[in-house]
């Protein structure tokens, strides 16, 4: 490239289409399901193997019972602030997955379990801090790529990670899978966990029926409440979609419990849900309430900043011929975590396709090179000193 030029970041990712291919199929099949430290362990080696190879100092943060994470950073011209970009290495899928499943190229479109959410958003990321070097291009301030292994359970032991690294970071980047129409997601719903336990008294199922306290029966009544607090209207729901409880079919139960999921499209709707789920109140007499959990990410609301956040970013794909719109998810990311901060945050940055945690999971070929040089463009020209 001459001195002076202005590469076609387009074209320079199109002719090496093939080889992300390559590399997205091989990390698809290294399967890495998120409560298989080993498994998730083996995929970091080889991520943080690659990371090196272009340029990355990598650093090993060791975990006991996830996988480890891993942090790779990049040079920049203007170290005041830097890039965050966000990948997590685990899956939903389970080692064995790939004998019913395999990795197969069909139509465009690369088919295998975790190809979507998100190894693609993986390999695209390496493929661009590859690029610029290849390139002779510098992003204009520091880029950091966390890569963790919990982000499908919830992120607990990553949060602080992601936290600590977006109070230093004037864009974070995270590359979840775009919107089917390849949209940055500038609205996530928030998600809460929690476990409701009743507890009642054991008895005699035949001969001191009536003096137990069926706990099953107790949660009968408590589904039913929490399944009614679904509020399409509000963008809220609730899912009971674990039940469990009981020894044996002669015995009045004394314990169950459910495991709940929440949604919920704003901070004040979730603070409002939160109290309504921890209010819940026995039904049967002599039954008692156990009630655990916490609303775990925040919603990502689609303010002003988040507004002008994307915006900023299909101003720079539209100088490189890429429409880029905007959409919505009821999914969270980490995204949720780092938009609550303020921070200006790019959420869905990753691959285009369909069916992540379904299986007909797939990205569309062709997106790997666009969406591989939006992430090229926005490293070498979002000056923060224009935000």
């Amino acid at each position: 490239m001459a001195q002076g030029q202005t590469p076609d970041l387009l074209a320079y990712f199109t002719e090496r289409t093939e080889a992300m291919v390559t590399f997205l199929r091989r990390l698809v099949e290294m399967e890495s399901p998120s409560h298989d430290k080993a498994a998730v362990d083996a995929l970091g080696q080889v991520i943080a193997q690659e990371a090196r190879s272009r340029g990355a100092t990598v650093q090993v943060v060791r975990q006991k019972r996830w996988g480890d994470h891993l942090i790779a950073r990049w040079p920049g011209q203007d170290p005041r602030v830097q890039f965050l970009i966000l990948c997590h290495m685990d899956t939903v899928w389970p080692v064995g997955r790939l004998a019913e499943q395999p990795v197969t190229v069909r139509d465009g479109r690369l088919y295998g379990p975790g190809t979507h959410d998100m190894k693609g958003g993986i390999v695209i990321t390496l493929a661009v801090l590859q690029g610029l070097r290849e390139l002779g291009l510098e992003p204009l301030h520091p880029v950091t790529v966390l890569f963790t292994s919990d982000e499908e359970v919830g992120s607990q032991t990553s949060q602080p990670l992601i936290e600590a690294e977006a109070r230093r970071s004037c864009l974070v980047c995270v590359m979840e899978p775009a919107t089917p129409e390849g949209g940055i997601k500038t609205a996530r719903k928030g998600t809460g966990i929690f476990t409701v336990v009743a507890r009642g008294v054991a008895a005699h199922a035949g001969a001191a029926h009536d003096q137990g306290v069926n706990a099953i029966e107790e949660l009968a009544h408590q589904i039913l409440t929490l399944q009614g607090m679904t509020d399409y209207a509000r963008g809220t729901t609730v899912n009971v979609g674990v039940v469990r409880g009981g020894e044996r079919r002669n015995i009045v139960p004394d314990w169950a419990e459910v495991l709940v999921d929440l949604r919920v499209s704003s901070r004040a709707e979730g603070e409002r849900m939160v109290q309504a789920i921890q209010e819940l109140t026995p039904r049967l007499p002599g039954a008692r309430l156990e009630v655990r959990g916490e609303l775990r990410r925040p919603p990502m609301e689609r303010d002003a900043q988040m507004v002008a956040t994307f915006r900023r970013a299909q101003a720079i794909a539209s100088r490189m011929g890429i429409i880029l719109r905007e959409g919505s998810s009821g999914g969270a990311s980490d995204g949720n975590f780092t938009a609550a901060m303020g921070v200006p945050t790019l959420d869905g940055m990753g691959t285009m396709g369909d069916g992540a945690h379904a299986i007909h999971e797939h990205v569309l070929i062709a997106s790997l090179p666009e969406r591989a040089a939006l992430l090229a463009g926005i490293l070498t020209s979002w000056d923060e000193a224009e935000g």
